[in-house]
């Protein structure tokens, strides 16, 4: 476990993924105004699970610990989750490494106290070790400072296109 900006920041593990799981359905109702529990959930405990047992994971987590809930369970205060992408090198990334972080959240009861940007610093720094040259993410406006405190800034533009997916 290291200390990182006073908060004792630890890797995640497959053991932290329904907690994993928890924060990021708070993130998306922060995001979308709504609550919106789902099958989602457990198919995203699972490849938290999944994703964080391999040796050399791809997927990375950071986490907070929190007080607990009373249950005995274990209770996360705050976590970053990404994961590293490999695409083809070029001459602006040679390794072609490329990061992205999709889940930042802290709990509510302990916002305020620098565990967003202490998980997402420990992300951030695992990144750099695996050779990551670019980490690429979504804000929400509350976070966007943050983020642009830790170097992040906007780039050209970028399109996205919704697929229906398969049909199954």
């Amino acid at each position: 476990m290291s200390t990182t900006r006073n908060a004792p920041v630890r890797s995640a593990g497959p053991r932290d993924a329904e907690e994993i799981v928890r924060l990021r359905r708070i993130m998306f109702a922060a995001m979308n105004g709504t609550d919106q529990p789902g099958p989602w959930e457990r198919d995203a405990a699972l490849v938290v699970r999944r994703g964080l047992a391999e040796p050399h994971p791809s997927l990375m987590a950071f986490a907070v610990d929190g007080d607990g809930d009373g249950s005995g369970e274990p209770h996360l205060a705050a976590c970053a989750v990404g994961r590293i992408e490999e695409r083809l090198p070029g001459p602006q990334n040679p390794p072609g490494r490329f990061g992205l972080v999709f889940n930042v959240c802290t709990d509510e009861r302990y916002r305020g106290r620098g565990y967003a940007r202490a998980v997402t610093e420990a992300l951030l720094a695992r990144f750099a070790e695996r050779g990551v040259m670019r980490v690429d993410l979504h804000t929400t406006p509350e976070a966007e400072g943050i983020y642009r405190a830790l170097g992040f800034a906007e780039r050209a533009t970028a399109l996205s296109l919704t697929l229906s997916g398969p049909q199954v």
